[in-house]
């Protein structure tokens, strides 16, 4: 899974932990765990902590299952028998799979396909894909020629019937930018069912709140600095929301001194190379916000500060100027801010 940089500090619930154990506090269970190449964080505030060990397994297998069907990492995965598959074949997909492309497509045709699915072979060539790939700036000829392979139309998506039909052998699916936010998702759908109304769910810095935390109040999410400082620069409250972020602060590559995002321009084939170094934004559940932070990411400070005006998305962007960081919110983010 694709590395996001922009910390989030979950500050109303801080709790030191062993990422093997659980820890239970009177009012607080904490589980942590790792998963999609990063760690999870599951708060829940609640009196009943009877249930605790169980509830950490019944999560692991989860989002087990959340990678077994979308991380291009595991050869058995759903997401690498659609990418070995040749052109023409149709292939069923699961109901998870099938939703997490539904709201792939959406956000890509809301944002003239800076978010795109497709974009796979263009990841691998820079070298952020999965081992193996290798970190160098690829030759015009061949981003060029892989350029062929990204797009929705190289894809047929039929939601109804929940199939996938590639145009070409060579196209290739990447769901990174959407997939930790699903996880998220997955993991609030679990404890909806359990009965659990307080908590908070975190995948790699993707998260989403329900209810309060144990001291009755909204869950606070820090959002820091775009340094090695670590000081936090907003708070935010998140009632009922989830909150994602995107930046390049820390995921990238640097040949003779020209430094290279991870983040790929699918209209460009070439990392993108504006001073908007993070974004957060918030959403009604973690998948659209995950990928919709890719989404304005890729389209940088003005064309996707835009755009989120224009569909009233709450998007906070840190820009850089020179040496300094400068903050922009759109109106609908401004509720959220509570201060340092």
């Amino acid at each position: 899974m694709t590395i996001k940089f922009l910390r989030i500090y979950i500050l109303s619930a801080a709790v030191f932990y062993s990422i093997n154990a659980c820890t239970v506090d009177n009012d607080l269970i904490d589980i942590p765990g790792s998963t999609m190449g990063t760690t999870y964080s599951v708060k829940i505030a609640t009196d009943n902590i009877s249930e605790s060990a169980t509830i950490k397994s019944e999560i692991d297998s989860i989002l087990n299952e959340v990678n077994r069907q979308m991380s291009t990492y595991r050869k058995d995965s759903e997401i690498s028998a659609l990418n070995l598959a040749k052109a023409g074949v149709i292939i069923h997909v699961s109901n998870d799979f099938s939703e997490v492309l539904q709201k792939a497509f959406d956000i890509s045709e809301k944002s003239g396909g800076a978010f795109d699915i497709t974009v796979g072979p263009l990841i691998n060539l820079w070298g952020f894909g999965p081992p193996g790939s290798a970190f160098e700036v690829p030759d015009s000829v061949d981003i060029a020629r892989l350029k062929q392979y990204v797009g929705h139309q190289n894809v047929i998506f039929d939601s109804n019937f929940k199939t996938i039909m590639k145009n070409a052998d060579s196209v290739y699916i990447d769901l990174s930018a959407i997939a930790k936010g699903f996880g998220v998702d997955k993991v609030c759908d679990y404890l909806n069912r359990k009965g659990f109304k307080d908590y908070l769910v975190e995948i790699g810095g993707e998260v989403r709140a329900s209810g309060k935390n144990q001291k009755g109040e909204f869950w606070q999410i820090g959002i820091s600095q775009p340094d090695n400082s670590g000081e936090i620069r907003e708070i935010i409250a998140l009632p009922n929301l989830a909150v994602a972020t995107s930046g390049d602060y820390r995921n990238y590559f640097e040949i003779e001194g020209v430094r290279y995002s991870h983040t790929i321009d699918p209209i460009t084939g070439y990392p993108v190379s504006h001073n908007l170094v993070g974004i957060t934004v918030i959403d009604k559940d973690c998948a659209l916000a995950d990928g919709w932070a890719t989404a304005l990411n890729v389209l940088g400070p003005e064309d996707g500060y835009e755009l989120a005006i224009k569909l009233n998305l709450p998007v906070y962007m840190i820009i850089k100027s020179g040496e300094v960081f400068i903050e922009k919110y759109t109106p609908d983010f401004e509720q959220f801010l509570i201060g340092k």
